[in-house]
């Protein structure tokens, strides 16, 4: 599934820009059993992965801090023609956002400072369901140990592994996927 995201933005350098991450996370949830689950993209960014998941009519909301995120989603589903897809802008320091539960939580490249991962462990389990997947795509930034510790000490279980296929990228992927379950 290919997806026109050619809005750049001129503000935060780093946003705008779809990066490897995104795409493995993208290629996982191309085939992933999304029948019946509430899912939320974290640190959305482009929302590669929520456009996709969009398309195959999945139950998604996307979220990111990026100010002018929400705008870019916008804009991205019209230029593919595609479904609205919830956005909900959110701090993880951010107690009352209103998102809810989830079956499913994702994300791709958001641990790149070494305090995320406390962060993003408190935000996931305020709005995961009692029985709930997460899976974040890391790029190898070394920071997702602090992170899946927090995440074991919170009653996840959790497992780690290359992308299985890759040739969809320019280069191999040298970072992990991260899957946690409780």
């Amino acid at each position: 599934m290919a997806f026109d995201l050619g809005i750049t933005s001129a503000n935060w350098s780093l946003f705008g820009i779809v990066w490897d991450s995104s795409q493995v996370l993208a290629h996982v949830m191309s085939d992933f059993s999304i029948s019946g689950k509430r899912i939320l993209e974290v640190g959305c960014g482009m929302a590669l992965s929520s456009h996709l998941l969009s398309q195959r009519r999945a139950d998604i909301t996307a979220t990111d801090y990026h100010p002018e995120a929400g705008a870019f989603l916008q804009e991205n589903v019209a230029l593919n023609g595609g479904r609205e897809i919830p956005f909900i802008r959110s701090d993880w320091n951010d107690s009352s956002s209103g998102l809810g539960k989830f079956d499913l939580i994702i994300g791709s490249d958001i641990l790149y400072e070494a305090e995320h991962g406390d962060l993003l462990a408190d935000f996931i389990v305020q709005h995961a369901l009692n029985r709930c997947e997460v899976i974040i795509v890391d790029p190898g930034r070394k920071n997702h140990a602090r992170f899946s510790k927090k995440m074991v000490s919170l009653g996840f279980s959790h497992e780690q592994g290359p992308a299985l296929q890759d040739d969809y990228l320019d280069k191999p992927f040298q970072g992990v996927i991260l899957r946690y379950q409780r």
